[in-house]
């Protein structure tokens, strides 16, 4: 069976999608079998992302580890049986197609609360959530009395994860490890950093998440998108050279892949 990470926060532009491209592919190019989901329906950012690596891999005539993207199936409206929903039916036939020919399924989910986001977070057995340094997105977490910095209670993302947590254990599954990324953390150690951190830390003990680095704020990552690279492809492109800014990203991601503990993974490149 396949070991499900699933990458999710209900705001976006928080990197969700770079962060499945890039942990998919390096997962691929150390020999594991990967597959992946995208439950945004309507803007598919990171299924787009796959689709432009084949384009670019075919163009060039090159040979770059792929994850196996597979498109949600369709199904007719008038099979459904009393009481059961399309989307749940969606999100079923893919997960059954793909858990057991892969190693890892990986499942991107939209920026925003939607019945298959939902569904997928119950079957997480990593769960991902990127989330920019700011308390604009920690507020996606909890709510922050402004005033005494106390947090005063969970978020609605946080309980649905928390509802995720408890439909798992009633089936019988193992718990959900879940890991909060600080994305585009800035180079300075700027008093909200530091207030930000605070409140992450003591939040991660109260709803039970691990916090880890994620990716800077880097130029790179929006040119990268439209040919379907990532940082780890550079080098098998044909660039050299590189930046220290390259070199420094490349790091982040070994420290993600570690920073997870997956089975049987421990980052080589």
């Amino acid at each position: 069976m396949a070991h499900i990470i699933v990458i999710g926060n209900e705001k976006g532009g928080s990197g969700k999608s770079t962060t499945t491209m890039h942990l998919g592919t390096a997962l691929a190019r150390m020999g594991h079998r990967v597959g992946g989901l995208d439950l945004d329906l309507r803007q598919r950012s990171f299924g787009r992302y796959v689709e432009n690596r084949v384009a670019y891999c075919r163009r060039e005539g090159v040979d770059l580890a792929v994850p196996h993207y597979l498109p949600l199936p369709e199904i007719d409206p008038d099979t459904l049986a009393d009481g059961q929903n399309i989307y749940d039916l969606r999100l079923d036939a893919a997960v059954s197609e793909l858990e057991n020919a892969v190693d890892f399924l990986l499942i991107d989910c939209p920026g925003s609360h939607t019945r298959l986001s939902q569904m997928a977070h119950s079957l997480a057995d990593t769960l991902i959530t990127p989330l920019n340094d700011s308390f604009i997105d920690f507020d996606l977490l909890a709510r922050h009395d402004p005033e005494t910095g106390k947090i005063t209670g969970p978020s609605v993302y946080a309980e649905m994860v928390w509802n995720a947590r408890q439909l798992r254990a009633r089936a019988g599954l193992k718990p959900i490890d879940w890991i909060v990324l600080r994305n585009r953390m800035g180079s300075q150690q700027m008093h909200n950093k530091r207030k930000v951190g605070e409140a992450l830390q003591e939040l991660s003990r109260r709803i039970g998440f691990r916090v880890a680095p994620g990716f800077s704020e880097r130029v790179i990552f929006r040119e990268l998108f439209p040919r379907g690279l990532t940082l780890l492809d550079l080098r098998d492109i044909g660039v050299t050279g590189l930046s220290m800014s390259n070199i420094a990203a490349r790091q982040e991601v070994r420290d993600l892949v570690n920073e997870l503990n997956l089975p049987n993974v421990r980052a080589n490149f």
